[in-house]
């Protein structure tokens, strides 16, 4: 039986890591410790809040002295590092807030665990979940990312998780310490903040507002549905070796635009409004440093783990789509109040 301790699992990753790991692992004990900042969401995990091995703690990874009383009194052995500033838009117009949580805030986490986990160099596993934005931009005909790619974020949220992976790797060369890290591609699934391509498009269809698209929207990315990188975290937590990198990567690549008159398309067809939800489509000028593209090769956590992705993009697509239509109500309230704000600067001054 596993003692984890999840960070930031009242998040969009997190929320489906915690529901993942209760359901296929129920005798594990999962604390789930979140600052509840304005990505997390405790309606997130309404359905696991009762269960007996799961508790949820309010409080910042920075502070140590709580997160050594939870490492004590749980008797910690693994970490599942998700607590983080992950929105390249914000970490333009606010970069502090993002030094502070994924690079002080993994320092301050990585301490407590070397002083607790000093005596045992074995049962124990600190698993720091990073992006594949940290190794910069891919040219159109460029091979995917691979474990052995140099590092050069061009964000300040990418500078700081290249940072924050570094520091893990640190401790574990320098202390010896548990640790293992994965870089995974764009996640896009049920309970995503809709500050994210994905469900900013259908909420904004939705509402009939804008549908914002950055430049000409020919940016690519590489798509991972949020439970099949659940999976992949669980085959790194079973089997993966102490110090390695794992890519985790769904091995679907898709252009901006492509993905925003898809989901247009589909909602026409099960959601139909007064006109083609693509009419809605606004292109806005681009934001500072947009990396062209992110492609994983995730050959080696298939190779070795024997892990693979199970939904391709269109499975995934639809299974999403369906449960924002099932879910608006959850939608409305985490885009209240700050939200508004927010969406206002980032995109008002922007159309053109």
């Amino acid at each position: 039986m596993r003692r984890i301790l999840v960070t930031g699992g009242a998040g969009f990753i997190g929320s489906n890591f915690v529901r993942y790991w209760l359901k296929h692992h129920p005798r594990d004990r999962l604390v789930n410790l979140d600052l509840l900042t304005y990505a997390g969401n405790l309606e997130n995990l309404r359905d696991v809040e009762s269960r007996e091995q799961y508790r949820f703690v309010h409080g910042d990874i920075s502070d140590g002295v709580l997160v050594e009383h939870l490492f004590r009194e749980e008797e910690i052995d693994t970490v599942v590092h998700f607590a983080a500033e992950s929105h390249v838009d914000r970490s333009i117009t606010g970069p502090s807030a993002f030094i502070d949580t994924n690079v002080m805030g993994t320092f301050a986490l990585l301490e407590v665990a070397r002083k607790i986990w000093a005596t045992d160099d074995t049962a124990c596993r600190f698993l720091h979940v990073s992006t594949d934005e940290v190794y910069g931009s891919l040219g159109p005909n460029d091979p995917p990312f691979t474990e052995r790619h140099s590092y050069a974020p061009n964000s300040p949220y990418s500078a700081s998780k290249a940072a924050s992976d570094h520091l893990v790797r640190a401790y574990g060369e320098t202390y010896g310490m548990q640790v293992i890290t994965t870089n995974c591609s764009n996640n896009y699934g049920p309970f995503q903040f809709p500050e994210k391509l994905i469900p900013l498009v259908i909420a904004n269809a939705l509402e009939g507002s804008p549908i914002p698209v950055y430049g000409d929207g020919k940016n690519i990315r590489d798509w991972l549905y949020v439970d099949d990188h659940c999976s992949g975290l669980e085959a790194v937590i079973e089997k993966g070796r102490l110090g390695e990198v794992y890519n985790i990567g769904g091995s679907n690549e898709w252009c901006n635009i492509d993905i925003v008159q898809l989901i247009c398309q589909r909602l026409d067809e099960l959601q139909p409004g007064k006109a083609p939800y693509a009419g809605l489509i606004t292109f806005v000028s681009d934001r500072p440093g947009h990396d062209l593209r992110y492609a994983i090769d995730s050959d080696k956590i298939q190779t070795t783990l024997g892990w693979s992705p199970a939904h391709d993009f269109q499975s995934g697509i639809e299974q999403t789509i369906k449960w924002y239509l099932e879910n608006r109500e959850w939608c409305e309230h985490v885009r209240s109040g700050e939200y508004r704000q927010y969406y206002e600067q980032q995109y008002g001054q922007r159309v053109g």
